[in-house]
């Protein structure tokens, strides 16, 4: 038997959104572990230096870089400067994200609403409009949305942020028909739920240590759960995955395809 596809990432160049700490952070270490030179780009540069500090002192290679995501010509330039330094983006983490929970249907203002909207679900939108063309002329890419179990069971008290992840995978299941041709995967992550400093902001250490009890596993899940779907994702060996919403959320969620 010969095993043609060990999961490697050698040669590949992955940016990653909102990389500058929490599941993102994780999803850019893991990547570059894996081989891939990581672009990380995060509104905290500081931050996303620490990030790339670690994977740089681990013997990878990456670059980090402070932009504001809702600032669209200033994030896709940010996004093509990138890329002409470190190499044509092969992998795609839509990671950036804010928290929203807590908040009542009549609560949430117009202004709360366009913050959801700007950084959930429009920065992804503009990251991969920056993307797909380089990627279109390689034939090759792969396209990461960071969803939640919430877009598929809904999410009481926190209805903007479930439509914007909801939009996510909106987007994977159009973008997916629409890049096929030129060989480009387009999947999404819909995390349950884990414990990040947006979470712990959100609801707070005491409902998500209550939540565990609720999920069938009988655990939180960790940044790791989630980053291995997406470095798996990322691989050669998800090359005919495509249109698709993983969850890895410890049975909290399971629907029927």
């Amino acid at each position: 038997m010969t095993i043609t596809n060990d999961g490697s990432l050698a040669g590949r160049t992955a940016l990653i959104t909102g990389g500058g700490g929490g599941m993102g952070g994780r999803h850019a270490t893991m990547l570059a572990e894996r081989g891939a030179k990581v672009i990380v780009l995060d509104r905290d540069g500081v931050a996303a230096e620490e990030v790339v500090s670690t994977i740089t002192n681990a013997g990878g290679e990456g670059l980090a870089v402070a932009v504001d995501a809702t600032d669209i010509p200033a994030f896709q330039a940010a996004i093509r400067d990138a890329a002409a330094t470190m190499g044509p983006v092969d992998i795609l983490v839509n990671n950036a994200g804010i928290g929203g929970q807590g908040l009542a249907i009549e609560d949430i203002d117009e202004a709360t609403f366009d913050a959801m909207v700007a950084v959930n679900m429009k920065a992804s939108f503009f990251a991969t409009q920056a993307v797909v063309p380089g990627m279109k002329e390689r034939r090759y890419g792969k396209i990461i949305n960071i969803s939640s179990n919430f877009a598929m069971g809904g999410a009481p008290f926190a209805s903007h942020y479930a439509a914007c992840k909801s939009a996510l995978s909106g987007f994977v299941k159009s973008w997916a028909r629409e890049l096929a041709p030129w060989n480009i995967a387009v999947n999404a992550v819909a995390p349950g739920i884990i414990e990040t400093g947006m979470t712990l902001g959100s609801i707070g250490k005491e409902r998500i240590e209550g939540l565990a009890s609720e999920i069938p596993m009988g655990r939180i899940g960790t940044l790791d759960d989630i980053s291995w779907a997406v470095a798996w994702l990322a691989s050669g060996e998800a090359d005919y995955m495509t249109g698709q919403v993983i969850s890895p959320n410890g049975g909290a969620t399971i629907v029927g395809i």
